[in-house]
């Protein structure tokens, strides 16, 4: 995969881990992750999630670092799943939940 869809993926995990935490959990404490992808370093994002909240983004961002794959496909369509099953069904509720909701939002936009 490109380093620049390794960047979109990890933007597109966060936002929507970071939405599921500020409507579920206690805020947490802000942090910083230096981002890397195949050796190189790609800059730095900052975060705020609850310690549950980070360790998903923290596992799901070292799955999206190790994937095989040059053209990723959608996890849930991967021969090769590399998630353990729990947290593969966490996520998915996580990423769910944060689509239908930035989905909503979108629409309210639109119809104001």
């Amino acid at each position: 995969m490109t380093k620049e869809k390794f960047l979109k993926d990890t933007k597109i995990l966060l936002d929507f881990i970071e939405l599921y935490c500020k409507d579920k959990h206690e805020k947490g404490e802000s942090e910083n992750l230096d981002l890397s992808y195949r050796g190189k370093k790609l800059g730095q994002v900052s975060f705020c999630l609850c310690p549950k909240c980070k360790e998903n983004f923290l596992y799901s961002y070292e799955r999206l670092q190790e994937c095989p794959h040059e053209e990723k496909p959608r996890c849930r369509h991967c021969k090769n799943t590399c998630y353990e099953r729990e947290k593969y069904k966490n996520l998915a509720k996580i990423m769910r939940y944060s689509g239908v909701k930035t989905g909503l939002s979108k629409l309210k936009k639109i119809f104001k």
